[in-house]
């Protein structure tokens, strides 16, 4: 996470959280609080996300740009058309969240020490999960589990979180499917947070905070093209 220079505000018991317009230049929002699904969806349905690590305090942000992609402007190459086709992998959906997410936790991360998926993290999205807020897809070979992804599901738009993999294209092929199944069920956004080549590679796009947060309440329908 990048460092912040500038005092931001402090969540205490309330479930409110400052308009996400007023992060910092890095994105910072705010601090403290607590990872209780109630201010989980709240936070996502406001455009913030946390995003700590295990020895701070809760951290929530909401970046400017932010990466997104369309489910129409989903780009596959020809050599993940032909593993498609193939049915290299078997992908399921919210067959094993648990076991997702503590993948995606024990993953290393380029330019990262450690994992911002602390355990209390793992614990917060399991409940989200058994609440129906929370979605996993997952890429087996056999009865392997080989690569994941999960995310919130607003409805809509999907708000995706980590991903991660044991075989080469894995994690791809599930995100793919994803995003084809979301096409079907008219989802009009997937917020990828923030800018990676990966989902560059992949068709997202970065947009203003100001887009974001329009797209997110369904009033830019101009796929954030100003």
């Amino acid at each position: 996470m990048p460092p912040s220079h500038a005092p931001v505000p402090y969540l205490g018991n309330a479930l409110v959280f400052p308009p996400a317009r007023s992060a910092g230049p890095d994105g910072l929002l705010a601090m403290g609080g607590d990872l209780k699904p109630e201010r989980l969806m709240l936070a996502y349905r406001s455009g913030i996300f946390p995003w700590f690590s295990d020895d701070s305090l809760i951290l929530w942000w909401s970046p400017d740009p932010r990466m997104v992609l369309f489910p129409d402007e989903l780009r596959i190459t020809r050599s993940m058309r032909r593993i498609i086709g193939k049915k290299t992998f078997r992908i399921t959906k919210n067959q094993c969240f648990a076991e997702v997410i503590s993948a995606c936790a024990e993953t290393s991360r380029k330019g990262q020490d450690g994992t911002w998926i602390t355990p209390g993290m793992e614990a917060a999205y399991i409940r989200l999960h058994e609440a129906g807020n929370a979605v996993s897809y997952e890429a087996w070979q056999g009865s392997e589990l080989v690569g994941g992804l999960y995310g919130v599901d607003l409805g809509e738009v999907f708000c995706g979180e980590s991903m991660f993999t044991r075989v080469s294209n894995a994690s791809k092929a599930a995100f793919i499917h994803m995003v084809r199944e979301l096409e079907e069920k008219n989802y009009r956004l997937i917020d990828c947070q923030v800018h990676t080549p990966h989902l560059e590679s992949l068709g997202a796009r970065l947009v203003s905070r100001a887009q974001f947060l329009n797209l997110l309440k369904g009033e830019d329908q101009g796929h954030g093209k100003e």
